[in-house]
């Protein structure tokens, strides 16, 4: 999963990406400090896959990871190249999730670059240049395909059609995603790449202290069907200087309960509706896997392995903490909380599988 932190110059995206990471990008009180996008991956903690790897006594823990992209700040104009935007842009179309870091903080010392603190203008901006992008890609691609409608090509003839909407509704300053992809052409999404399809999780970084997320940024939030968190980037790049005991007690302190790593990555998963499942057994790695909501145990052994997937006969479920409580497998066997599933079954949030397959 690639997740592209996108904003203003200086609204904090380098320092939320150094707390997150502790990969120590470049961080500076100037616009386009970040040139090249920063990337990081980092490991996506699960207590529950503590309790699992501890009861079944695996050999190690290997966590499912998140990849952040640092993306330099981009400015009105981005779309026509102002601020090296074009480059920018096209980093964007990369990343499966968008994280926009909106400036609500009140340090006078950072700079601004339009001279004033203004969430709401600062996210129009943003959004304003994502859609004038997203709309000369779209009239290029149109102006491709409809040769193609032309000649009868049934599959042209329908992402015409729907980048004909597209179009519209970019021009009246709506999103791609406003758009229904239509159910004989589903990859046209995939063939524009639209930046305003992503799904988008707005990051308020807010002053020391604050823990909730600024109205502006919240209803803005709301009305776009997108989520929002606060986060402090300067306390959260503090705290990651810290060792984890210190961390845990001045966020104990200052009354701050999870890190900003945490809110992060909790809220870019739910913006792509995936559910946590895990694979673990004695002696051997306890690890933990992430798949779309709604799919099923033969999707989740290609997660695993496309091996398993293919030689797939059937799968060994048991819910997490069901698990634990019984003291292992042989316990959640004889409590009957051991079950035994086909290619079909719904994977739940927290699922532990074991699929026996043929080589």
């Amino acid at each position: 999963m690639k997740v592209g932190i996108v904003g203003m110059p200086n609204a904090g995206k380098s320092s939320l990406f150094n707390a997150l990471t502790q990969a120590g990008a470049e961080a500076a009180n100037y616009p386009f400090t970040t040139i090249e996008p920063n990337i990081a991956v980092v490991p996506v903690h699960d207590a529950r896959l503590e309790r699992v790897a501890e009861t079944v006594r695996s050999s190690e823990i290997v966590w499912d990871t998140i990849a952040f992209h640092d993306i330099a700040g981009l400015v009105a104009g981005a779309h026509k190249g102002e601020g090296l935007g074009n480059q920018f842009l096209a980093n964007i179309r990369e990343t499966d999730a968008i994280v926009h870091v909106v400036r609500t903080h009140t340090d006078e010392n950072v700079i601004h670059s339009d001279g004033s603190v203004d969430p709401g203008r600062d996210i129009e901006t943003i959004e304003t240049e994502l859609i004038f992008a997203d709309l000369d890609a779209a009239e290029r691609r149109h102006q491709r395909v409809v040769r193609e409608a032309r000649g009868g090509d049934r599959h042209a003839i329908s992402e015409e059609a729907w980048l004909s909407e597209v179009i519209e509704a970019l021009q009246a300053g709506r999103s791609a995603r406003t758009v229904p992809v239509p159910e004989d052409a589903p990859d046209v999404v995939r063939l524009l790449q639209p930046l305003t399809a992503k799904p988008v999780l707005f990051v308020a970084n807010v002053d020391e202290g604050d823990d909730g997320v600024p109205e502006a940024v919240a209803a803005h939030a709301a009305a776009h069907g997108a989520r929002a968190v606060a986060v402090s980037s300067r306390l959260e790049a503090e705290l990651s200087e810290l060792d984890d005991e210190e961390a845990r007690t001045m966020r104990a302190e200052l009354g701050v309960g999870e890190s900003g790593l945490q809110r992060v990555v909790r809220g870019a998963f739910e913006l792509l509706d995936l559910i946590a499942f895990f694979t673990a057994g004695e002696d051997k790695p306890a690890q933990c896997w992430h798949l779309e909501r709604g799919r099923s145990a033969w999707h989740a052994a290609g997660e695993i392995h496309s091996d398993i997937q293919k030689g797939f006969v059937r799968a060994e479920i048991a819910a997490w903490d069901e698990l634990v409580d019984a003291g292992g497998y042989a316990g959640a066997r004889d409590r009957g909380t051991l079950r035994v599933e086909g290619r079909d079954y719904v994977m739940r949030d927290g699922d532990v599988i074991t699929v026996k397959f043929t080589p």
